[in-house]
């Protein structure tokens, strides 16, 4: 594929997104199903529209390229819901009423900033409820070394459909690259989720994104990506990119202790015994959902550093 956009390092620049069903879902009489949306039908199901690729200048294969968000707006609506055959309680025959389809509406208003970027959220099934809007990107990569992948399934040493809260605004996300350019690609923004995004639905919603890159020469991470905060570090990986959901955790403890030792020159003795005295090592379960996502992150605080 040819760039869509070339940019320099540090440069800011716009990504316009759409949400993860492009946008079809605009009430909530519409099912998410293939008879009333044509793209599922696809195999693999045809979602999670990305823009891209973005081409870096000055990057090349197994540099590591470092996206910095800057923010990312909601539009003034959104969608949430769940669909039969996904989310942790699909096929529970205890729970008929939440078997699907089954849609929301939901409609963000500006917070403090004038925009949705730290507005609110509200849906209504029996009553309306308001929740905080932390918007962040779910799908963000480099492209892969080789072959054919899609923007709903992937999660590797590339990045990935791995919605991670803490891909948001004011934090830099690290990724490994295979093509001179970097090639990345960007969509899938979720205007609020909470942990595990327990019935493979967030609150899913088109946006704008702004960030900037920069470029670190020769140099490959484990996991899926890193993330660094303005307050700590964050190793994640995935069970599609480690084998299972105990190798995933465990990856993303070894990811960050060798990240610990390596760039920061921490003892490894003292980085092991941190995570298992520290109770400030905190674990994130950003995707559990059934039947194959599962996204982990462990976080450490800088003041320990």
């Amino acid at each position: 594929m040819e760039p869509v956009l070339r940019i320099n390092a540090g440069e800011t620049f716009l990504v316009e997104t759409q949400d993860n069903f492009f946008g079809k879902i605009a009430d909530e009489g519409l099912p998410a199903t293939p008879e009333a949306l044509p793209f599922l039908n696809d195999m693999p199901i045809r979602v999670n529209p990305v823009a891209g690729p973005i081409y870096v200048e000055g990057i090349e294969a197994g540099d590591l390229l470092v996206v910095e968000i800057e923010d990312i707006i909601p539009s003034e609506r959104g969608w949430t819901g769940f669909m039969p055959g996904l989310g942790n309680l699909a096929g529970n025959v205890e729970f008929p009423d939440l078997q699907g389809p089954y849609t929301v509406i939901t409609y963000h208003k500006p917070g403090p900033s004038g925009t949705t970027s730290d507005g609110t959220g509200t849906f209504n099934v029996v009553r309306e409820v308001t929740y905080p809007l932390k918007p962040f990107i779910g799908t963000i990569m480099t492209a892969p070394k080789r072959g054919v992948d899609n923007t709903l399934t992937t999660q590797g040493p590339w990045g990935g459909n791995l919605d991670c809260q803490d891909v948001r605004k004011g934090n830099k996300i690290m990724f490994n690259t295979f093509h001179d350019g970097g090639l990345l690609f960007i969509g899938d923004v979720h205007a609020a989720q909470g942990d595990s995004e327990y019935t493979g639905l967030a609150d899913e919603t088109a946006a704008d994104v702004f960030a900037s890159c920069q470029i670190i020469k020769n140099k490959v991470i484990p996991g899926v990506m890193r993330i660094e905060t303005p307050t700590s570090i964050i190793q994640v990986d995935s069970a599609a990119n480690h084998g299972n959901m105990e190798n995933a955790l465990n990856g993303a403890f070894i990811g960050l202790l060798k990240w610990l030792a390596e760039d920061y020159g921490m003892d490894r003795k003292e980085a092991y015994l941190h995570f298992t005295a520290n109770p400030e090592v905190i674990i994130h379960t950003y995707q559990a959902c059934l039947p194959s996502f599962y996204v982990v992150g462990v976080e450490f605080p800088k003041k320990y550093l």
